[in-house]
């Protein structure tokens, strides 16, 4: 594909936002280690398509063991707090309308979370939620579950609480992360569009904080084959001259059921049977160079959002002994 080659445009929803790893690089390049005297905050970011029902955002990072020194004598023995913002904008004056607030208080008495909306310059009425298992010095994993009238979240697993918007969802397309808390990761994703009416966090979307690249050709086994409902998790990127990818499905006697590819020289997406047979996927062609992706099968999923899908029965499905991923493709993750 040249420089100059017009690509055709992609709907935002369908943009996987890529990871972002120690927002502002506070690494030792020589150990590798993080310096933990540091901070990384505020960090403010655009995301990518903004918010809408059925988008997560995954924050990765660590409550420090000591507040930050407070200049201010009044200040200094405040408790440590940090708060993450989903923004309608990111400028800084006259301050940007906050559809959600989330601010942990966890050095108090009684460790509790702080639930807001900003509107107009003034707070809204606050909502407390107590008990929050934060503790410091200990990593953590926080999850921000969006739907079509609340947001939930969960800490380290367990879900927490649930707040209701009081502005739209869909005027929020900045994220900010303000106060005590050392930024591991921060993670978009697109939730996967088969579940419907879906009242649970998603299975099957871990983050892998440093994932280390796989090799390709990558090989998984199914020692127990597949289940209808199974979710397959595979994350790469898009090499910068790619020439083509493919996923298969193979049983015990190596004979390939079914195999997704995806061709860069005409640009197509195909399901192609055992025998050679290939039904194109009629949908928008999403892999391109650079350019982070998602996909999850049978029916496929790219980028979190439905494209098609390729009929196997559960005989079939229990039979199947291996994945096997080829292509022009850095291969991140692959989950099942």
């Amino acid at each position: 594909m040249s420089a100059d080659e017009h690509l055709d445009p992609i709907p935002d929803s369908f943009i996987l936002q890529p990871p972002v790893f120690h927002p502002v690089s506070r690494l030792n390049t020589e150990t590798g280690q993080l310096n933990s005297k540091l901070h990384v905050v505020p960090y403010v970011t655009t995301i990518f398509g903004g918010l809408y029902a059925g988008k997560m955002v995954m924050l990765q990072g660590v409550v420090p063991l000591h507040a930050r020194r407070r200049t201010s004598p009044k200040l200094r023995n405040t408790p440590t707090r940090f708060q993450v913002d989903f923004q309608c904008g990111c400028c800084l004056h006259p301050r940007p309308d906050i559809a959600f607030h989330f601010n942990p208080r966890f050095y108090t008495v009684k460790p509790h979370v702080i639930c807001n909306t900003l509107q107009g310059g003034l707070w809204q009425k606050e909502v407390r939620w107590p008990g929050v298992t934060l503790q410091k010095g200990a990593s953590f994993l926080i999850l921000f579950l969006f739907e079509n009238e609340e947001v939930k979240v969960s800490v380290n697993g367990q879900h927490f609480l649930h707040f209701c918007y009081q502005l739209p969802l869909s005027r929020v397309d900045t994220l900010g992360i303000y106060g005590d808390i050392l930024v591991k990761a921060v993670g978009f994703l697109n939730i996967n569009p088969f579940v419907e009416g879906r009242r649970e966090y998603p299975v099957g979307y871990p983050f892998l904080l440093y994932s280390p690249r796989l090799e390709v050709p990558c090989s998984r086994t199914l020692p127990q084959g597949l289940r209808p409902g199974q979710v397959i998790v595979v994350r790469g990127l898009v090499l910068q001259e790619p020439k083509d990818f493919t996923l298969s499905l193979r049983n015990g006697t190596t004979h390939v059921p079914v195999t997704l590819r995806a061709s860069f020289t005409d640009r197509t997406l195909a399901w192609v049977s055992s025998w050679g047979r290939k039904k194109l996927i009629s949908a928008p062609f999403l892999f391109y160079p650079q350019r982070f992706f998602e996909e999850g099968g049978l029916k496929l999923a790219l980028n979190g959002q439905g494209l098609g899908a390729t009929s196997l029965n559960q005989k079939a499905l229990e039979q199947l002994r291996e994945l096997r991923i080829t292509g022009s493709v850095h291969l991140y993750c692959v989950h099942y």
